[in-house]
């Protein structure tokens, strides 16, 4: 039974090791990809607004992949870059136009949820990827928090040193019992034998404790 709870806590604490590592990786991505986090050409994108409800609302993690702008079609769901109030953001709705003059493209986007089209077109050169429909509700909200420094701290600093300290103590617990004396099968065995006896004879003792006094006047 020992043994099965050993192996299990290992595994669950290889998993947060792992879970932490990917985290990790996702959020130091993002610093380095224009705040876009990606992994193996995924990149989850944090949902911020209600634009597009019913298909996914705020707080809702998408999974948007790169594609070939060539391959983008009317009712594709992208993720671009858009200025709004001076500032560029994310964002991600629904193409509802091609426009084509010659050989370049532009997207008309709208949002599901809004009634008119966003404002200006979308160039190619703002197109992050496209949403094909895989998603986490809520898990958008997860994500924003480990990117702040008490998520980090909380979702990856202190997995990690519980990780590590429990592979140190599974080390100093190998390292001791492999400095203890070994013993011989024999040995062993003898040291059993001479357990038994000494608590049979204790057990005799307790059981019949005149005899030690008795005296003979015959």
């Amino acid at each position: 039974m020992k043994k099965v709870i050993k192996i299990i806590v290992d595994v669950l604490a290889w998993i947060v090791l792992i879970c932490a590592f990917l985290i990790t990786i996702l959020v130091f991505s993002a610093s380095k990809n224009n705040g876009i986090p990606q992994l193996f050409g995924i990149m989850p994108m944090t949902v911020q607004s209600d634009s597009m409800v019913p298909t996914f609302k705020k707080g809702d993690l998408l999974f948007v992949k790169e594609s070939d702008l060539m391959d983008l079609k009317k009712d594709d769901v992208i993720s671009f870059y858009m200025i709004v109030d001076g500032n560029r953001i994310i964002n991600t709705h629904r193409i509802v136009e091609v426009e084509e003059s010659g050989s370049s493209k532009s997207f008309i986007t709208r949002g599901d949820n809004n009634p008119a089209n966003d404002p200006s077109p979308v160039s190619p050169s703002d197109i992050i990827g496209v949403w094909k429909g895989g998603k986490i509700s809520g898990g958008g909200n997860i994500i924003d928090f480990l990117r702040t420094r008490t998520g980090f701290f909380i979702f990856i600093v202190i997995p990690m040193a519980i990780f590590f300290l429990f592979e140190l103590y599974k080390f100093i617990t190998v390292l001791i019992e492999t400095k203890k004396p070994k013993i011989s099968a024999a040995e062993e065995e003898e040291i059993k034998k001479k357990a038994i006896e000494e608590y049979l004879a204790k057990e005799k003792k307790d059981t019949d404790p005149d005899d030690a006094g008795s005296e003979d006047n015959g």
